[in-house]
């Protein structure tokens, strides 16, 4: 799969908005953190994307009712589904200059993940967290992501980059009242 930038200008994947508020005291904080273990920008992407998947569990898998979509509160409150924790790992590598997108993949409902530009190229990391039978790992290379579509299954990869989070997305993630509530409301394509 080829990934298509949906919005041609490079810097539009390094901008903040109200979900990926990577000029938030709480995001620049954690941000400043890792960037000190870091010896380059490789480096500091891999210590974030370990920090978002290994320290902030995915709400689902922990019980928590709670519901985050803006990346500062994800930070904050220590939980989030895959959109929230891809915001949560956008605004981190953003808030050091590292292009990143929002994209998605299609199972029985859609999820997300980023793109992070290095080396000339994006690269697809899924921070979602692992669990038994996922086993997510930052890679330039082979991709290691959480899930693989089933093509036959009519399971899909979006190719599509998104600057910010699609709005299916974001609508469901800010209606919702709670974790349950949010379930049965999860967009099944986009």
């Amino acid at each position: 799969m080829e990934p298509i930038q949906t919005t041609p200008d490079l810097s539009a994947y390094l901008a903040a908005d109200e979900v990926i508020d990577h000029g938030h005291p709480r995001v620049r904080e954690t941000a400043g953190l890792l960037a000190k273990e870091a010896a380059d920008s490789y480096d500091y992407a891999r210590l974030a994307f370990d920090f978002v998947r290994d320290t902030i569990p995915h709400s689902q898998d922990s019980g928590d009712p709670r519901v985050t979509w803006r990346a500062s509160d994800v930070l904050e409150q220590r939980t989030g589904i895959c959109y929230a924790k891809a915001h949560a790992l956008a605004a981190l590598l953003r808030a050091e200059d590292i292009p990143t997108a929002l994209c998605y993949q299609r199972f029985d409902v859609v999820h997300g993940l980023v793109a992070v530009r290095l080396d000339g190229a994006w690269h697809r990391q899924d921070p979602r967290g692992n669990k038994p039978g996922v086993n997510a790992r930052f890679s330039l290379g082979r991709e290691r992501l959480a899930f693989t579509p089933d093509h036959a299954a009519g399971e899909a990869d979006y190719p599509e980059l998104y600057a910010a989070p699609h709005p299916k997305v974001l609508d469901v993630l800010k209606a919702a009242t709670d974790r349950p509530h949010l379930w049965q409301t999860l967009p099944t394509a986009l």
